[in-house]
């Protein structure tokens, strides 16, 4: 059985840096460089001397970019693996290069920018949608392959799964349902494989990039430097189904990955307990992880490590207004019982904001007259732990 064995030595005094903006780049390039793993390659020492350079504040993202570029264009005799070395250096830089960036495009364009931006300079086809049917023997499947969308109805059905997940409405979901919704959603989206190569790449950059508007600002960077085999796999068997195997489509597995994620919680991540023969000496079928899915939260939100921490009282105050509700700014500042627009807006609305707790309905047009404000998902974790415990 293949497992995964993706970590970073170097950047580890990095991510123990006092610096902020130390331990934000290193986190960056330990998932720019472990998500190579999902294609099974590797990056040069090179790629990572240079990384550390970023990290340190001596270069910038962009001169990094440059260096990596010159370096292999001044190479005139290469190695035979060094091909897929300069695919994964290239595409390690441009996926820190995004990562680093705030803005994000929740779209079908967006999503085909993702992939451009991922692999400029390294595919001459990127942020197009192919244009024929593919497979890929896999291996945690006996190397069979998933299903993939016909490649005349990429642009419908992204579109389609796209827009639903726009309208999705999360304020009735405990974190555990949004988290399996999560799941179907990113698996959905992987499925229909709209791009020649590089989808998992794509798939796991706009998932990164969604969860942060979700609210979801501080993300497990970890798991993909370590686990994006494992993701990958769990992509794979989220949407294969053999029945005469008895296998049906499984996101448990990708649900274990993102609790990981976003709650900081420590299920096992084994690559071979993916493979569709792991239970095969079971009388069960094999659908199920041999850890289960917790069915409820278990995080202290009130610890400084949990990713629903706040010691803000005013944006604790934000969140109990709004609770289940999309209300208005005017209808936020009359539950809390304030009546000064400009300090609400500046010392309460924004920094709740900021935190991740809420967002906007109409996040592309900021002064919508009909804007509203509601919980992100992490905002309805927090709401939902103090309100089942009796603080609120």
């Amino acid at each position: 059985m293949v497992e995964e064995s993706m970590y970073i030595p170097e950047f580890e005094q990095y991510i123990r840096a006092t610096e902020p903006d130390v331990r934000e780049r290193a986190d960056i390039w330990r998932t720019a460089i472990g998500l190579q793993q999902v294609d099974r390659l590797t990056v040069s020492d090179f790629l990572k001397k240079t990384a550390e350079r970023n990290i340190i504040g001596e270069i910038s993202i962009d001169q990094a970019g440059d260096i990596v570029r010159t370096y292999y264009q001044s190479k005139e005799n290469r190695l035979p693996d060094e091909e897929d070395k300069e695919e994964a250096d290239k595409v390690a830089t441009n996926i820190a290069r995004i990562l680093g960036q705030e803005s994000f495009t929740y779209s079908l364009a967006g999503l085909a920018a993702v992939h451009k931006q991922i692999f400029a300079g390294v595919f001459k086809h990127a942020g197009q949608f192919w244009q024929y049917d593919i497979t890929k023997k896999e291996w945690v499947l006996n190397g069979e392959t998933v299903l993939y969308t016909h490649y005349e109805n990429i642009r419908i059905t992204l579109e389609y799964d796209l827009e639903q997940e726009r309208q999705f409405d999360y304020g009735s979901l405990s974190i555990t349902d949004a988290i399996e919704h999560i799941a179907k959603f990113v698996s959905g989206l992987w499925q229909i494989h709209p791009f020649a190569e590089g989808n998992t790449r794509t798939t796991a950059i706009f998932t990164i990039k969604y969860l942060r508007s979700m609210g979801f600002s501080q993300i497990n960077n970890e798991l993909f430097e370590k686990h994006s085999w494992y993701f990958r796999n769990a992509l794979v068997r989220a949407n294969y189904r053999n029945l005469e195997k008895n296998i049906n489509p499984d996101c448990a597995f990708l649900v274990l990955f993102l609790r990981n994620l976003l709650l900081g919680e420590q299920n096992e991540l084994h690559n071979r307990t993916l493979h569709v023969d792991w239970n095969r000496k079971r009388t069960s079928p094999p659908t199920s992880p041999p850890t289960s899915t917790p069915t409820t939260l278990h995080v202290d939100i009130h610890s400084p490590q949990s990713l629903f921490y706040t010691d803000n009282d005013k944006v604790k105050r934000v969140i109990i207004s709004l609770g289940r509700n999309k209300l208005s700014v005017k209808e936020i500042m009359v539950v809390c019982g304030l009546r000064d627009r400009k300090n609400f807006i500046e010392y309460s609305l924004n920094p709740a904001i900021s935190e991740g707790f809420v967002r906007m309905l109409y996040p592309d047009s900021p002064r919508h007259p009909k804007q509203k404000y509601l919980l992100t998902v992490k905002g309805l974790g927090w709401y939902d732990e103090n309100y089942k415990n009796n603080i609120i």
